[in-house]
């Protein structure tokens, strides 16, 4: 088990210039809600993940998400991996994981699995 380092989504500049990035520029991404708040790209919450993956030089082949809630500007998000398997083979390893994204209310916001390698 692993924890990614909490992410903070406070800037709001950030999900503006992901929705540039990414030509996601849908209403609910680029208007404040009535609490003032943009709600962060789905895409961009999962990313917290692929810090970790890095630590671990982590290849992701397949990648399911499900989207359990929404996150705004000013949620901090943690992330989880688990292993659930491991497999030598010639060269690298076949990695399968599980992960859980939870809001600084200890709500799950996105779940899922990935399927991949890591290389010796």
């Amino acid at each position: 088990m692993q924890s990614g380092c909490p992410r903070q989504y406070s800037s709001p500049g950030r999900i503006i210039k992901f929705a540039e990035l990414s030509g996601d520029q849908g209403r609910h991404h680029m208007e404040r809600d009535e609490k003032g708040r943009l709600m962060v790209h789905g895409l961009l919450t999962a990313s917290i993940g692929t810090k970790i993956g890095g630590d671990l030089n982590y290849i992701a082949r397949e990648m399911v998400n499900e989207f359990i809630r929404p996150v705004f500007t000013g949620d901090t998000i943690t992330c989880e991996l688990i292993l659930t398997e491991v497999e030598q083979m010639e060269g690298f390893k076949k990695i399968a994981l599980k992960f859980v994204y939870r809001n600084q209310k200890e709500k799950e916001v996105l779940i899922g699995t990935s399927h991949g390698i890591i290389r010796d």
